[in-house]
């Protein structure tokens, strides 16, 4: 099963949840993204259906190797992209929502050139 932005978006969320409370639940993930229950539920179910998920009977949703493995892939791109946009200059706010764009989009390609890039010139803290 291919994911679709809003999978992807799904887990990263799940993810950055994991790292903050020790159970993460479908009412957790809409709270977060500002979904609907029914939305969330629906996204779930084909998130477990793809082998990205796994939710016990309690409700807890866990990130399967293949789900984790996707969530940390974009986590990563935002997180970089976001960082390049903020050292350019841009706030904040728009780093971040424009990272969130592009993180789902860029390819792997160009993003390996960007974290090269990054790792051989890295900005010193006088030029952040």
């Amino acid at each position: 099963m291919a994911l679709m932005e809003s999978g992807e978006m799904y887990l990263e969320t799940i993810l950055i949840l994991s790292q903050q409370k020790n159970a993460v639940r479908s009412i957790d993930v809409a709270e977060y993204m500002s979904f609907s229950k029914p939305s969330v539920s629906r996204a779930v179910g084909l998130l477990k259906d793809g082998g990205y998920l796994a939710v016990d009977g309690l409700g807890h949703l866990t990130l399967t190797e293949s789900g984790r493995a996707v969530a940390e892939r974009i986590y990563e791109r935002h997180r970089i992209l976001s960082e390049i946009l903020m050292r350019l200059g841009v706030d904040e706010k728009t780093a971040t929502d424009d990272a969130c764009k592009m993180e789902h989009y860029i390819s792997d390609t160009s993003f390996s050139a960007i974290k090269a890039h990054l790792k051989a010139h890295p900005m010193s803290d006088a030029s952040k």
